[in-house]
């Protein structure tokens, strides 16, 4: 089964009772009553980053990661705890200092606070981050409506080209390779838009598997659908020129996840308020779509106007 069947099947009912775990069916745990914002995010090696060559650079890209859950609900993160499983070759004390240094850095980046964690020996490396902010307010799943349009934040792909270098998948320049691997390891992510977004969007969730499975997720319990027109969806300057130089799949090379943007709905009379939030921040914000009344009618129309039903491209955990 897949990781939402998982779920679904053994969690979701001992959790029901509990209003403020969203039916575990959100990126957070949300207590409206005393305006904590909380999530939990695992990562293994292998799995969610390739090896640990660079600990400085895998420990950035996975507290990016677990904080974006937070900036995509419309909260500022405050504090974070981090668990580690490792060894004395992986925890050796030049891996440690490193790893320190990039925690150090990014807490100056993103206003955050280490408050604790746990360390444990184990011959497979993992990482654990419990990601804590306050708010009264977050923007949920499943509150789109019909007629919304979609929106993104930043550019897609990137994360992924960035993946296929570190893999040697992909033959890059040296320019380009930088660039890419730098996208993979450091998103950035829109932290300052999160009080636009509480104010502006109807539904939110970050793009971390995928974004048609993303999309996917933040209306899988309603009756809706989306349109998605692949010629809007933003990419880079770099990364376009790869995509018309090699003859790569636009819709594939953006929905394969890592990206960390935020993918949100909003009412189509908002666009010109969001276009001069999109200014005043200086975060790039992109409408790529419609969303659509009725299940299973989700489509992406191509750049020549034809339309693909939408499949699943990203990453899901299978068990």
């Amino acid at each position: 089964m897949h990781e939402f069947e998982l779920i679904k099947n053994y969690f979701s009912k001992i959790a029901k009772k509990n209003k403020s775990a969203l039916d575990l069916n959100d990126d957070v745990f949300f207590d409206k009553t005393k305006g904590l914002v909380v999530s939990v995010d695992t990562y293994n090696i292998g799995t969610h980053f390739l090896n640990f060559k660079y600990p400085d650079l895998v420990i950035k890209k996975i507290l990016r990661s677990s904080i974006s859950d937070l900036i995509c609900k419309g909260v500022k993160p405050k504090f974070y705890f981090i668990s580690g499983s490792g060894n004395k070759k992986t925890f050796s004390k030049k891996n440690l200092l490193k790893i320190s240094k990039s925690l150090k850095s990014e807490q100056n980046i993103f206003n955050i606070e280490l408050c604790g964690g746990d360390t444990t020996h184990s011959k497979k490396l993992s990482f654990t981050i419990t990601s804590v902010g306050y708010s009264n307010k977050i923007i949920y799943r499943n509150k789109a409506k019909s007629n919304d349009d979609i929106y993104v934040t930043g550019n897609l792909g990137d994360s992924y080209l960035g993946l296929r270098q570190l893999k040697n998948k992909v033959n890059l320049k040296k320019n380009d390779k930088l660039f890419f691997i730098n996208k993979y390891y450091k998103p950035q992510l829109p932290l300052n838009f999160t009080n636009y977004l509480l104010k502006y969007a109807n539904s939110s969730i970050d793009i971390s598997d995928g974004l048609i499975d993303d999309l996917s997720k933040m209306i899988n319990r309603q009756n809706l659908s989306f349109n998605l027109f692949e010629n809007e969806i933003p990419v880079s300057k770099k990364l376009n020129n790869l995509i018309k130089k090699k003859k790569l799949n636009k819709i594939n090379v953006t929905s394969q996840g890592d990206d960390y943007q935020v993918l949100f709905t909003a009412d189509y009379n908002k666009i010109r308020i969001i276009q001069n939030a999109s200014k005043s921040t200086g975060i790039k914000i992109t409408k790529i779509g419609k969303i659509v009344y009725g299940k299973n009618r989700s489509v992406i129309i191509d750049v020549k106007g034809k339309q693909i039903r939408a499949k699943s491209k990203g990453y899901i955990h299978q068990f």
